[in-house]
């Protein structure tokens, strides 16, 4: 099985690879869990996150949106402390400014599902990549995507960050043709739009 090579043999970084990156993904808990998750790894490796995922959500009340929004500075502060997650004050404090932007969105009649999802008409993007290196960091969609959410209220959703959410989110496929998951996450996609 030659997987994208990016996942190493780490155990935990393979069970990513195989059962989540690039599978649609329709729960909007998770959506809002990967949004905050993806602003947590800029400029770190998404290893990393992985690994402090558990206590992310333990941090995070499971990222309850509703609870997130609510957090007081004192409480913020008191995650800066706990080990188990990135302790960046400018992340952790994105989380409740993300998680009011959410609200806001909810307001408006949208989800963050129905949001993102809209972007690519309700059906992931099915690239061809050969290569890892032929795989962009952000595109033109990743970035107009990044700009609306900045104008909504969203912080740590540049370009970059907003197309690795959307690769692990399935709204893009970009695991390499040679990859197994390729053809897997194409029939998800496929089952998942019923054509």
């Amino acid at each position: 099985m030659q997987r994208c090579d990016w996942c190493g043999s780490d155990p935990l970084y393979v069970a990513y690879h195989d059962d989540e990156w690039g599978v649609p993904l329709r729960d909007e808990a998770a959506m809002f869990e990967f949004l905050l998750l993806e602003g947590a790894q800029a400029g770190l490796s998404w290893i990393t996150i992985l690994k402090k995922r558990d206590g992310y959500r333990a941090a995070f009340d499971q990222f309850d949106v509703h609870k997130v929004a609510r957090y007081t500075d004192q409480e913020l502060d008191q995650r800066l402390l706990d080990t188990r997650i990135v302790r960046n004050r400018l992340k952790v404090y994105a989380t409740r400014k993300n998680a009011q932007a959410t609200l806001k969105l909810y307001d408006s009649g949208t989800t963050l599902l129905d949001y993102f999802w809209s972007f690519v008409d309700n059906e992931p993007i099915q690239n061809e990549w050969r290569t890892m290196a032929d795989i962009p960091a952000q595109t033109p969609l990743s970035e107009t995507i990044s700009k609306d959410l900045k104008k909504r209220g969203f912080t740590f959703v540049g370009p970059t960050i907003v197309y690795a959410h959307m690769q692990a989110t399935g709204m893009v496929n970009d695991h390499i043709v040679t990859c197994p998951r390729h053809r897997a996450c194409a029939d998800l996609a496929r089952m998942d739009t019923g054509k």
